[in-house]
């Protein structure tokens, strides 16, 4: 879906948090990926996304490294204002149906030093259990190596190996691959 017409009528948002790169690296190249597609995209940092209004996007991406099994806790807190505000309004429904064209990413950074992705996983549930409860389909979940800034020893000899310079161009170019296939998914 390069370029058609029905993309360039998509809005899409991709909200993060990164502690130490990873996540903003792999939100850039989601945006970069959209851009080349032509699909209309927002790019906010988690603290700046407080007021958006989610329903004015078709597509919405959320990523977060992980901390400790679950989501940063700046993503935490965004996910629970609107998780209240959503059910204020009286947008979260029984049986949470999905509202026809509402898409949503979840993905996560990860170095998972004792466990591998394991570690990970909890996290994307977590976020993606938010975008279900309010109408959005979770249309993929994305899990990306990250190295552990800052801990030789956890960047080294975790269960993942060698993880320092991670995401590196291999790891993004699979990110710009999966944005590309997820597009022509929702065509």
């Amino acid at each position: 879906m390069t370029g058609t017409d029905s993309e360039s009528r998509l809005k899409a948002l991709i909200i993060y948090f990164s502690a130490t790169g990873n996540t903003e690296k792999v939100a850039d190249t989601i945006r970069e990926a959209l851009d080349e597609n032509k699909v209309k995209v927002k790019l906010l940092k988690v603290q700046d996304a407080k007021g958006e209004e989610l329903y004015d996007y078709d597509l919405i991406f959320l990523g977060t490294p992980s901390f400790a099994f679950l989501p940063a806790q700046p993503v935490i807190n965004f996910i629970k204002d609107k998780m209240k505000l959503h059910k204020e309004r009286g947008d979260i429904k029984p049986c949470a149906p999905e509202i026809p064209g509402k898409n949503a990413v979840v993905f996560c950074t990860y170095s998972g030093p004792h466990t591998g992705i394991d570690e990970a996983i909890p996290v994307g549930k977590y976020m993606g259990q938010f975008f279900a409860h309010i109408g959005y389909k979770v249309a993929a979940e994305w899990y990306v190596i990250g190295e552990f800034h800052g801990n030789e020893v956890n960047s080294t000899m975790g269960r993942l190996g060698n993880i320092k310079g991670r995401p590196d161009k291999q790891d993004l170019e699979k990110v710009k691959s999966d944005v590309h296939s997820l597009l022509q998914s929702l065509s």
